[in-house]
């Protein structure tokens, strides 16, 4: 089941938010919601935000709406934005525009596949029995149309009888690992636990995983690398305990007009989502609080970033 696709003149796309209580389908006829389910997560994931992007051009070529509320949606994120202005090049003709549009969705599919086995392959070389693997957020089918980034991998593991367990982190404050990533390894057949956030690193300490695995929604020109909230901690983490972290996003993830990690906006996404829990207040009234989406990641702590098109090592 693809995570996003395009249906005769509108977008189709599970809506994340539901899970893991119901899987439910939406369907976007107008830019302006689309624009409202990427910002309350509905959609999320860079490969999938860029499918999102490219086919809201597509959208908006038919509805004669502005992309711009669209391509500013998430700001860390570069892979919205690209998919914006890759389709948007093709306007006015909006079936071309839509072509490309289609042309991205297929090559995130085949983006996936390769990033799997390259991943894999790497990860094989770390350890000669079945691998432990540790991850953050939700980097698999779900992030993107099919299989997914750092989640595809260890698909290709768990095929390939590879996969003794995966440790996936519950990922305050909206718990994309414990609602998403643990769905999808029960439907995938993975054995799977669920780790709090903060137990990540002494797990690591103790020995429990053989390697890190983690997405990005951004990887500046030097290597830097910006994800999920809490991945910086696990790979300060990894690094003490000399477990290798190991990045995986597609190419269109790397940002060559960032040259670095502190250059790039991190998106704070305001205190509901911290003093809640799916609607459960959780703090006092009035309770103010932080909530970056996002950290990054300095490149020196990064033992490999994988693409479709190569391993790079950016220490």
């Amino acid at each position: 089941m693809r995570t996003i696709d395009w249906a005769g003149d509108a977008i189709e796309m599970i809506d994340q938010t539901s899970l893991p209580d119901r899987l439910e389908v939406l369907r976007i006829t107008t830019v302006a919601g689309l624009v409202e389910a990427i910002r309350r997560l509905a959609v999320r994931g860079a490969p999938a935000l860029g499918v999102a992007g490219a086919l809201g051009v597509a959208l908006a070529a038919r509805t004669g709406e502005s992309i711009d509320a669209l391509r500013a949606a998430r700001p860390t994120a570069v892979n919205l934005a690209w998919g914006v202005d890759q389709a948007a090049a093709r306007l006015p003709d909006a079936e071309a525009a839509l072509k490309r549009a289609l042309e991205i969705r297929d090559a995130d599919i085949a983006a996936c596949v390769a990033m799997g086995v390259r991943g894999a392959d790497l990860v094989e070389t770390f350890a000669e029995r079945p691998v432990r693997v540790m991850t953050i957020c939700n980097t698999g089918g779900l992030a993107a149309v099919e299989r997914g980034t750092a989640l595809g991998v260890v698909q290709t593991l768990h095929e390939r009888g590879r996969l003794a367990e995966a440790l996936a982190l519950e990922t305050r404050p909206l718990l994309q690992g414990a609602r998403l990533t643990t769905w999808e390894l029960a439907r995938m057949g993975a054995r799977h636990r669920l780790v709090a956030d903060s137990a990540g690193p002494f797990l690591l300490a103790r020995g429990h995983a053989d390697v890190v695995l983690t997405g990005a929604d951004r990887i500046a020109a030097n290597g830097d690398t910006a994800n999920k909230i809490g991945t910086y901690a696990l790979a300060l983490g990894a690094r003490r305990a000399g477990v290798p972290f190991v990045v995986v996003a597609p190419e269109s993830t790397i940002d060559a007009g960032t040259s670095s990690g502190d250059k790039i906006e991190i998106e704070d996404r305001g205190a509901g989502e911290v003093v809640t829990i799916r609607g459960v207040q959780v703090a006092p009234e009035g309770t103010r609080a932080l909530n970056p989406a996002f950290d990054v990641t300095p490149r020196d702590l990064i033992t490999a970033i994988v693409t479709e098109d190569r391993v790079w090592r950016p220490r």
